[in-house]
């Protein structure tokens, strides 16, 4: 049980917040049911734009011949390519997670190898990805899946810069 103050915060307990991945700052909704119950939900601003991810995603891939995916910090919002069924909606790797929360671009090479998408750690792995950001804060995640047959470019890399921006101000509004 937990008790409300007189400015009608609560503590939302530390093992709830730990089975939802519920960090510090991050935004939440809040609901009422029908019996009066209130429910909490983490709030994505990226899945916000799922629709018009799937779009860019879908674009972006078809463009690079990559598989692409977007993600907000804990999940798969959007993903084109092979392997969609599999991805779309799934738990991020905790690999992912931290390249995510590292704030910065990441390029498979000799030294880094490509990272698991999904926290199954099944076969996707992602080559190079962007960070989004909004209003200063982390968001998601924009990237290219890798291919045996080639290489991320620097033009690749740029259309990861350039939809992170690009989404990173959707979500600003």
């Amino acid at each position: 049980m937990t008790r409300g103050d007189d400015l009608g915060r609560v503590v939302v307990p530390k093992e709830i917040r730990r089975t939802l991945r519920i960090r510090e700052g991050d935004p939440l909704e809040i609901f009422t049911g029908k019996d009066g119950e209130v429910i909490f939900k983490k709030y994505s601003p990226v899945s916000e734009l799922s629709a018009f991810s799937a779009e860019y995603a879908a674009a972006l891939g078809a463009v690079t011949g990559f598989a692409c995916v977007i993600t907000d910090r804990d999940n798969v919002i959007a993903f084109a390519g092979t392997g969609r069924r599999e991805a779309l909606d799934k738990p991020l790797s905790p690999r992912c997670e931290e390249i995510i929360e590292s704030r910065k671009p990441y390029l498979a090479g000799e030294d880094q190898p490509p990272f698991p998408l999904l926290k199954d750690e099944g076969p996707l792995r992602v080559s190079a990805s962007w960070p989004i950001l909004a209003g200063g804060d982390i968001i998601g995640m924009i990237g290219l899946l890798d291919t045996s047959e080639k290489r991320v470019s620097e033009a690749e890399e740029k259309l990861l810069y350039t939809g992170a921006l690009f989404l990173g101000k959707l979500v600003e509004g």
